[in-house]
Order: C-alpha cells, then structure tokens, then sequence
C-alpha cells in the first residue's frame, strides 16, 4: 500500500475545463423552461447533458471553495423533484476564486462536463460540474436547502452493485438505486448539502487537513474506535471523508476513537484521494476518546521476540529517531529480532549512486542506547542502485536489526544484491549457503521491488531461519469507489509471483528439515484474508499468526477509515504446533494523527 504521505498530491481535484468565469448582477428570475440540476443530474452516474451547453441553471448557493486548483461553488435547487435517484446539487468549477456566496439564489449557464478525479486510467467514477460559467446573482442571503442526513438508517447496508459486464464492469450506466446500495446512495446526493452528526472518527486527521469518520457506530467496530476492514465481500458502507472550507488551523486533529459531536455539513464532493467527501461548512465539536499508544510485554527469558516494523523511508537526514528507538524499546520491548522495512541509504531521496545504509543504521543503533535499550547489531545486503522501487535515491531494502546479547547470528559469506540464497544441508539439518542472502533476486517478481532477505539466527542452541520482505505495493489498484465494481487489484499480479517464490524457498528449508523453525515477516502489502498470503501459507507450509488474534484485532494500517492488516509474521508447522506463540499488532501509529510511520510494529513471542 502507498503510504498515506507519498500516495497523496497535495491539490485537491484538479478540474477538467480550467476557464474562467464571469459573474453578472441582475434580478432577472430563471426561464420557466431552463434545465433544472436534478436534469443534469440525471438517474445514472453520468449527466445526459454531458458535453451539452446549458441556460440559467437556477440554484442557491450552499458552499463555495477558494482554494486549491479546484475552485468553484456548489448550487443546489431548492425544488426537489420527487426521483431519489437524481441529485438536486451540482458543483460550478469557476477555475478562480468564485464572487459567490452562501446564500446567493443564482442562475448559471455554461457546459457540463463529467469530470474524472485522478485521469480515466485511475477507475474512479466521475463528477458532474457545470464549467465554463456564466454567474447572474438574482438576490442574496436566501435559505441554504436544509441538509440531508446521513445516518446508519440511511446508508444501504450492500455497498455496490455488480457492474455492467457489457461495459468493462463500469457502474457509470445503471440506474442508481439508493435505497439499495451504499454508492448509488452517496452518488444520489453528489453536490447536495448533507450533514452528519455525533460521528466516530475511524481514520485520524492527516496532513492534508482531512480525516475519516462512520455513520454506522457498530459497523466491525474495534475496541480502539477503528472499523476493521475483514472481507473483499464485507465493504464498511458507512466511512465517508471529511475536508473543509474552513481555515486549516480550524480543522479538528484527530485520533481514531474521538467523536465530532453535534453536526458536521456541507456539500457532498467525490475526489481521488477517497471517493465521496463532505466539505464541511461546519464540523461538529472535537471530542477526545483518550487513545492512548499500546505496549506489548516484555518476552520471558526463554521466549525469542521477533518484530516487524515498517519505519517510513528512514535516514539520517529525519527528525524521527529518538522516536522510533523509543517505540522500540518502551512499546516493543526490545525485541530480540526486528525485521526493519523502509531504510534508506546513508542520504536519503538524494539520487546520486549512494547504496550503503550503515550511517542510517549506526544513528538508529545509538539512538536506541540513548532510550535506554540494548546495543543492537544489524545485516542487510545493499541494493543494486535504482533497482529495489520505493522512494527516487532512497533505495530502501529490509534490515535484520539483533540483541546479540540474546541472539547470534550465523554469517555464511558470499551474499550480495545479485547472488541468490539457496538451502543446503549441514550436519543433517537445513542452513542457508550465504547467510544473509537474498531469496531468487534475478526473479522478474522481484523487478523494481524489495527482495526478501534470509538471515540465520541462533537463539539458545536453536537455529531460527527469518526471512524479512516488503512485497510490492498496492499502488495501482482501482479504489473502493471506483467505477468498477468489483475494483481491480492490478498489483496482485507481481505479488502473486513473488510469495510463489518465497513460498517455494520456505518449502526447500521444511523439505530438508521438516522441524526447522522459519518465520517470514515484514509488509506483505496485502491482508491476512488476500490470496496473496493464501498463496504464501500453501498446503500449510507458513501460517499468518495474526490469525490468531480475534478478527477485531487484525490490523496493522488504516487506510481511508478501513483498519486492515498489511504486517504480518507468518510461522512454519513447527512453530504453529507449539502452542506457545504469542502475537500482538501494537498500535502506536496507525490510529494517530502524529504518527512517526504509516504502520503499525508486530511482535511475535515463542520458545524455539
């Protein structure tokens, strides 16, 4: 999954006519025979006036947006008609900052276009607007059209309906039914005033000035105040985006679990950083839950402690490492193994041929002593410059981050960028020829993305095999509100064929050793329910130990309200069997508004 930082542009939607507009006084009233929006709107996703000029569209302003490179206003017709299905608001892109206000009863003439958010290739559906306006102000300070609630009664609790088969799977041509599915219902109100009230926020306030919240305070609820995302066939209808057309500074900062109390409302927009959105005019009054950030026990003397922890594109040039040595230390207990994802050379996005990341590591390892925890040692093979994805010149790569003190680490020469890891046979049981290695990394599933690396430990005479991954991202993927439905999950392809290889290496280590304990870790970038995990468990070769938590508790990242697991430690048949494992998904980013990383730490604890 992209993280939430570098998956966002920092504009909101970028309108399709970039025009600007007129605006002209008069008190003339609206033709008796002019075009209404609920026309405009029409009963499917797309106007039947796409592309057609239009005359004095009458409607009274509910909001108006200055900002951005989506300026413009939303008008709202204060006739409704009486087809549920047809939108009575539509949003008026001026290009400039609109001579509108709340209030204004106005008549627009212009074209209506059918915009969509983030380009055709993105899937998502499109926004009706009016562009290229002519404005006439007919009078001001009317009645804003009362808003429409959005409640748990209202929401479909059904999400989508199947697409049209005939039309690549697009919902865009079939009649909207709002009382049935949870989309039509939201694309039933695109530009209409709404309003909800008392909502729970399941998706903290990032730095886009925008947070998440649900209509449905019971819909797979966790105890931390999140809604847990368990099934591709069990969508959460009721999360719906919140933004602003307020100052920045007064938008709530908020956690998972705090409540907007009283009414929230404004226009209902659809954008490509989350589909349908309510740009407030007003928020409800911020009520904290009190979150606090999760500490894991500390493991027993016999229990080996291995975590992963997805650190954000750390180097040096970051402010963050007392924070992340504290989180390791205090929330995690300094765990005897940490497979680290995300370390970037020694400077950062700098692209310049730079591989090694001892400097980013060393600052890491004194940044832990300085928190009061162990000297830890590390290993990881550099990158081929340029060749392992992630951030431009930051060639991030996986790291084994060690206690030695606890845990040895056994050292087989010879691996490097290039050199594939192989299983062998030494004394009658299963080792590694280079140690640390990387698994199969001339693969063309590995192209352009992390390999997985294998490393040998020894923990109290017992030889542990770990291999830390960090599978290609879901980038690409068509959003939950997309025009298709069901979206296409594009990335799963290379993923697919990445934990076909690491599932087959995992397999010659349990076929030279049937008792070998072998974990596999790290950002698997998909969920514990995902064929792509199916895949890396077959036929009962790695089990994903998140399973073992209740279905409340399985998530590692929240990703636009859903909280959903993306981290996960998978253990072989020797390790599943002993029933004495313990795991935990410690929650100390995910649910925060000043989070230090998009992902949240897992530790597994066992006796080898």
């Amino acid at each position: 999954m992209p993280s939430n930082k570098s998956a966002r542009l920092a504009a909101l939607t970028v309108a399709a006519v970039c025009s600007a507009a007129s605006t002209v006084a008069l008190t003339a009233p609206a033709h008796a025979d002019s075009v209404r929006i609920h026309d405009i709107q029409g009963s499917t996703r797309v106007s039947p006036y796409a592309g057609q000029q239009v005359t004095d569209v009458a409607g009274i302003v509910t909001g108006v947006r200055t900002y951005g490179s989506s300026k413009g206003f939303w008008i709202q017709d204060a006739q409704a008609d009486d087809n549920p299905a047809t939108s009575e608001g539509v949003f008026v892109f001026t290009g400039s900052a609109p001579k509108v206000a709340v209030g204004d009863s106005v008549l627009v003439s212009g074209t209506v276009a059918e915009y969509v958010p983030g380009g055709a290739s993105s899937g998502n559906q499109s926004l009706t607007e009016i562009t290229k306006p002519v404005i006439t102000v007919v009078s001001s300070g009317n009645a804003v059209p009362a808003a429409k609630v959005i409640d748990a009664k209202s929401v479909p609790a059904a999400y989508s309906p199947q697409g049209d088969s005939a039309a690549g799977g697009s919902v865009n041509g079939l009649t909207l039914e709002p009382a049935k599915y949870a989309l039509d219902y939201y694309e039933s109100l695109e530009g209409e005033n709404v309003q909800v009230a008392d909502t729970r926020v399941v998706g903290a306030t990032d730095p886009y000035t925008e947070l998440w919240v649900t209509v449905k305070p019971w819909e797979h609820r966790n105890r931390r105040g999140g809604t847990v995302y368990g099934s591709y066939d069990s969508q959460n209808t009721g999360r719906l985006q919140i933004q602003s057309l307020g100052k920045t500074a007064d938008f709530p900062v908020a956690n998972v679990g705090d409540v907007l109390e009283g009414a929230t409302a404004g226009p209902l927009d659809y954008n490509q950083f989350g589909g349908y959105t309510l740009v407030a005019n007003q928020i409800g009054t911020l009520k904290s839950a009190g979150l606090e950030r999760e500490t894991t026990r500390k493991q027993s003397r016999g229990e080996l402690a291995v975590a992963t922890y997805n650190v954000e594109n750390l180097d040096p040039s970051d402010a963050t490492f007392a924070e992340h040595a504290s989180a390791i230390v205090n929330n995690l207990q300094a765990p005897d193994i940490v497979s680290l994802e995300e370390i970037q050379d020694n400077n950062g996005a700098k692209n310049d041929g730079t591989v090694a990341a001892d400097q980013t590591m060393q600052k890491l390892i004194d940044a832990i002593v300085a928190a009061g925890g162990p000297t830890y040692d590390w290993r990881s093979i550099d990158p081929v410059d340029k060749a392992d994805g992630g951030e431009p010149g930051g060639n991030i790569r996986q790291v084994f981050l060690f206690n030695p003190a606890r845990v040895s680490f056994t050292d087989r020469a010879g691996g490097d960028a290039t050199t594939a890891a192989d299983v062998t046979k030494v004394n009658g049981k299963a080792a590694l020829t280079v140690s640390p290695g990387r698994i199969d990394p001339a693969n063309a599933a590995f192209a352009n993305s992390r390999k997985p690396l294998a490393g040998e430990f020894v923990f109290r005479g017992k030889t542990v095999f770990v291999i830390a991954n960090h599978l290609n991202s879901k980038g690409g993927d068509q959003g939950l509100t997309s025009q298709y439905q069901p979206p296409a999950r594009s990335s799963e392809v290379q993923r697919h064929a990445q934990v076909t290889a690491i599932h087959a290496f995992v397999k010659d280590i349990l076929d030279t050793q049937k008792n070998a304990d072998v974990i596999t870790l790290g950002d698997i970038n998909d969920f514990e329910f995902s064929e792509t995990v199916e895949i890396l468990e077959g036929d009962g070769v790695l089990w994903s130990a998140i399973k073992s938590l209740p279905k409340s508790e399985r998530y590692s990242y929240v990703y636009q309200g859903n909280a959903q697991t993306l981290d996960q430690i998978l253990v072989s048949p020797s390790i599943r069997r002993g029933c004495d494992f313990e795991y935990d998904s410690v929650h100390i980013n995910s649910e925060f508004n000043d989070q230090i990383s998009d992902h949240d730490p897992q530790v597994l604890r066992f006796r080898p």
